[in-house]
């Protein structure tokens, strides 16, 4: 990426424990670039709402998404940001705040493998019994939307190495 006359704004995707904060801070590491957790953007309502076990609604995200798009839009060097996007809507809302190119990066993975991670995990917010909303929500992006899509059943070095890859081709 060094060298490269434009900056590189890309979101990691995913239902909630794919591995976007893993994968984001590895792969800012290797880009040298900068990784911002989605998740420091939400309101503490949003995050006492999601502590209780209660989905986000849309009227909850759009105030959030809004705001993740204004900050890869300011991003004066490559920014990576870890942020659900979930729905093409969603993913359309980022791209017109941030009014410059945004790169999907959707870390996909089956319901049972998220599950096993959000089990293993402490310290996070966002409790076991939303699996279900997170994946009834999901919408993967089509190829139309131009996103690159990375199975995250694999070590994070390969996941990273996986994305570099597909990165380094768009950027030549």
């Amino acid at each position: 990426m060094a060298g490269s006359s434009s900056i590189l704004r890309v979101v990691l995707m995913g239902v909630a424990g794919c591995g976007k904060s893993a994968v984001g801070a590895a792969l800012a590491t290797r880009l040298g670039a900068t990784y911002v957790d989605g998740d420091d953007l939400h309101p503490e309502t949003n995050i006492d709402k999601m502590r209780r076990g209660e989905p986000l609604d849309d009227a909850d995200r759009w105030p959030w998404l809004t705001l993740v798009g204004q900050r890869l839009g300011a991003a004066e060097s490559n920014l990576l940001l870890g942020c659900s996007a979930l729905k093409r809507a969603y993913r359309d809302h980022i791209r017109v705040e941030a009014g410059a190119p945004v790169t999907f990066v959707h870390l996909s993975g089956s319901r049972e493998l998220i599950a096993r991670r959000m089990g293993a995990r402490t310290g996070h917010f966002m409790p076991t019994t939303l699996i279900d909303s997170q994946f009834a929500a999901l919408e993967p992006p089509g190829a139309e939307e131009g996103a690159i899509t990375v199975d995250i059943d694999a070590p994070l070095e390969t996941i990273v190495a996986a994305i570099a890859q597909k990165l380094e081709e768009r950027q030549s």
